[in-house]
């Protein structure tokens, strides 16, 4: 019996991500491997005890160093390979059952406050700008990256559903305008409303939009290519734009962040913020009511004597 190629059928038959599939199965190799020399002998899902997992634990906390966010992360695709081998009958009692995860105090996730965000429209704006007057046969492509982070900020898809976008998935007029994620995550459908900006920064790109024989709004501008872009693609414009910004780390999932967040900063509720992000949970969405280390900054600030 192949264990790993087993559990990743399994895996690809939960409709999980391949991001998501290959975290796991890559977390339960180290597993593996920790196993077979910690307890010198071979490998068997049937071997594998409470015990086992506990001390497994405690190696990824004290000797490994890891955060509690990925011991808990580590433990949890464990516990998915223990609960498909209980269902395929390949052990009788799943040993991750009553292994407590490692305790740890709730973290807001990074996102972009005003004054970042500020800096990164700046250097978009820069960008178009310079790059109209020195190169104009790039200038589509930089309008298209443009228009697309922008879009990004202002709508808070996550990155594979900016990439599965079509053209028939959008519907805008001059006051109001919306888009139709059809294949958000867990292959749930929504509908979001596009606001001002969102509805200008999509159709500046449209408006220049080479007439490829691809239906996705975002596509290669230059070279031959005729399909929607790839995630890294994307990340490579988003260094590009860091770099002139001056920011650390932007992702795709800041962006998102840093659109809920502002949503969460403007009293929005959490059951509309949610809604707008694809979360099933409300627990999901209340990271961004948590406060960050700016937020702490700003309220032990007044307490300074004026």
């Amino acid at each position: 019996m192949d264990v790993i190629a087993d559990f990743t059928s399994y895996l690809q038959g939960e409709d999980l991500s391949t991001l998501t599939i290959t975290g796991y199965v890559v977390d339960v190799r180290l597993f593996i491997d920790w196993f077979e020399k910690h307890n010198r002998e071979g490998f068997a899902l049937a071997s594998v005890t409470p015990i086992d997992v506990r001390e497994y634990r405690e190696y990824l906390q004290k000797e490994q160093g890891l955060k509690a966010s990925s011991v808990n992360r580590k433990l949890a695709s464990l516990a998915s390979l223990m609960r498909w081998a209980l269902h395929a009958k390949q052990i009788m009692e799943d040993p991750t059952r009553n292994v407590r995860s490692v305790r740890q105090a709730v973290v807001a996730p990074r996102w972009l406050d005003k004054k970042e965000q500020f800096a990164l429209q700046r250097a978009i704006e820069k960008d178009l700008q310079i790059s109209k007057l020195r190169y104009p046969k790039r200038w589509v492509t930089r309008r298209r990256d443009a228009s697309m982070v922008l879009f990004m900020l202002h709508t808070g898809l996550r990155l594979s559903e900016i990439l599965a976008l079509e053209l028939r998935d959008v519907q805008i007029s001059e006051r109001k305008g919306n888009v139709l994620v059809r294949h958000g995550k867990g292959n749930k459908e929504r509908d979001i409303p596009l606001n001002t900006d969102a509805r200008q920064a999509l159709q500046e790109w449209l408006a220049v939009r080479p007439p490829v024989n691809s239906s996705f709004i975002w596509v290669a501008v230059e070279g031959l290519a005729v399909e929607g872009l790839s995630g890294r693609e994307v990340q490579r414009v988003l260094k590009r734009y860091a770099q002139d910004a001056g920011l650390d780390g932007l992702t795709p999932h800041v962006l998102r962040h840093s659109f809920a967040k502002n949503l969460a900063n403007r009293g929005v509720g959490l059951e509309k913020i949610a809604v707008l992000l694809g979360h099933s949970s409300l627990n999901t969405t209340r990271i961004y009511i948590t406060p960050d280390l700016k937020d702490l900054e700003f309220a032990v600030e007044q307490l300074e004597e004026k």
